[in-house]
């Protein structure tokens, strides 16, 4: 019997990394599973792989997360789950930052997640109850140059994932997950340039950078029954890098200084 047996779920940012390796880690636990992303036609193909419907839209935008949601739930017939995983990124000093590119790392990383909330929390109250989970990250509590945006918008999602928690208890959990290096297409380049992980793993306690599959196993965990007494909490999922703080700081320096001097 699978932690997830009979329960409906929406993943964000399903088509890649971290979201792809949830959806098939919920579906492998007996989940049904709809999936949200920007990028049509890699969703297309993770679709066809799980048997799972495809939905496309920007989490950005509320108009689209609630007609989304809408899909999803006539597709599966409700919903008990929700992984909020839609992010992106960017690396440039602060001051080199133009405000176009800020309100999309705001809009993507903690707008969406309020919208996927906004969306979801009536249908799954509707369901009887369930659990959600949303995607910081590692950067959240160990902010990093070059990224202050996204450290930021990061932050506040944990902040968000508590407020939730306390208005929708008990009905629905709710909680986050934070990972560190984790290695998928979006962070491959990183791994190509000579040296520059070298930091990471001399400050990683575990001793290697992560896999999508170890944060979608706390994503499952954490939506599962499993953690039916858990409920406003953040889970960081980084190898220990977190705790002597220096590697990661290092790797981002170097590349924030190879990209200013090209």
């Amino acid at each position: 019997m699978g932690l997830l047996d009979g329960k409906r779920g929406l993943v964000t940012g399903a088509a890649s990394g971290i979201g792809l390796a949830a959806a098939r880690r919920m579906v492998a636990e007996g989940a049904r599973v709809a999936l949200l992303d920007v990028n049509e036609e890699a969703l297309d193909e993770v679709a066809r792989e799980l048997d799972a419907p495809a939905l496309v839209a920007d989490v950005g935008d509320a108009d689209a997360v609630q007609s989304a949601v809408d899909e999803a739930v006539k597709q599966l017939g409700g919903l008990e789950l929700l992984f909020n995983n839609a992010g992106v990124g960017q690396l440039r000093s602060l001051h080199r930052y133009q405000p176009k590119e800020v309100d999309r790392i705001i809009r993507v990383n903690l707008v969406g997640v309020f919208n996927g909330l906004r969306s979801a929390v009536p249908v799954i109250q509707a369901a009887g109850g369930g659990a959600i989970v949303n995607c910081s990250s590692a950067a959240a509590w160990q902010p990093t140059r070059g990224e202050s945006p996204y450290c930021a918008a990061k932050a506040a999602v944990i902040a968000l994932t508590k407020s939730a928690a306390l208005e929708y208890a008990p009905s629905i959990r709710v909680n986050s997950v934070s990972p560190g290096v984790i290695r998928t297409n979006l962070t491959e380049a990183l791994f190509q340039i000579d040296g520059l992980i070298d930091p990471v793993l001399e400050q990683m306690p575990l001793g290697h950078v992560g896999e999508p599959e170890a944060v979608a196993d706390v994503v499952v965990f954490l939506l599962s029954d499993k953690a039916r007494f858990v409920t406003g909490q953040d889970l960081v999922v980084d190898g220990g890098l977190g705790l002597p703080g220096a590697g990661l700081d290092s790797m981002l320096s170097k590349l924030l200084s190879m990209i200013e001097k090209a």
